[in-house]
Parts: C-alpha cells; structure tokens; sequence
C-alpha cells in the first residue's frame, strides 16, 4: 500500500528533499505531495481570473485558487508533514496543522527547540515533533514499517 505524505511549510530550505531522498534511501512505498513551493506562482494563482485593485483582494483570489490544491492534497494524505523555520512565519503551515487535527489526519511537526513555545497548541495536536529531516525520515520508517 503507498502511503500518501503531505509536506507543508517552509519553502526557502531543502527539507523537502531531505525526507524524501531518505525515504527513497529506505525503500519506502510513500507518495510526497505538496503546496506550492514557488513564491511568486502561488501569490500569482489567481491572478488569470483578473486584476484586482487592491492587494488584499489578489492576495484573497489567490489564496482561493491555492486552497483547492491544499484542500484536496490534505483530503487526500495519510500523514503530513509540517515544516515551521526560524526566519518567516508560516501561517499557511500553522493553518494546515489545524486542518489536519480537524479531520483527523496525523501529522509530524518539524521545528527546532527555539520555536516550541509559539507552537505548544500545534505541537500538542502533532502525533510527533521532530527536529531534523532525518528523524521525520526514522519516524515514517516506523510508522510505515512497524520496525
């Protein structure tokens, strides 16, 4: 059976490919699927369906179009990943994180110990909290594997 994980978060790092690269080093049966990670498409999605006068309203349009992607990818996962770093905030990250413990899709939390007062309530919904790529990669392992 493959497993389908959603990784969501940070963009400006290569975590993403980390977990996967030690997936695959594994043999893990796992499907990785993802929001956008381009910047300037994502903040773009909406924009074919016309310009807006304000920001707020491209950023809403945008948001919109996004959300149908994010929407059904997490629909669809088995596990998500949720990536937070020290440089942006991720409110995108935070959002998928309470979507994912309202429909009651498990997930793994990937941040260093200097953040983990601002996520308690994140944290606490997480089925685990990892520091590194490599430790998400041990967790799935397990998970998947059951060794």
């Amino acid at each position: 059976m493959t497993w389908t994980v959603y990784l969501s978060g940070e963009i400006h790092t290569d975590w993403r490919e980390q977990i996967i690269a030690g997936c695959e080093q594994a043999g893990m049966d796992l499907r990785f699927v993802s929001a956008v990670t381009d910047h300037e498409a994502s903040d773009a999605a909406g924009d074919h369906l016309g310009e807006q006068s304000d920001s707020f309203w491209r950023d809403h349009q945008s948001a919109k179009v996004n959300a149908m992607r994010t929407s059904n990818l997490l629909n669809q996962a088995d596990i998500a990943v949720i990536r937070f770093g020290d440089k942006y905030k991720q409110w995108n990250a935070a959002f998928d994180a309470g979507y994912c413990a309202a429909a009651g899709t498990p997930y793994i939390t990937l941040h260093d110990d200097s953040i983990v007062h601002p996520l308690k309530e994140v944290d606490a919904a997480a089925n685990a909290w990892a520091q590194t790529p490599a430790q998400v990669v041990e967790t799935l392992r397990y998970v998947l594997q059951g060794l």
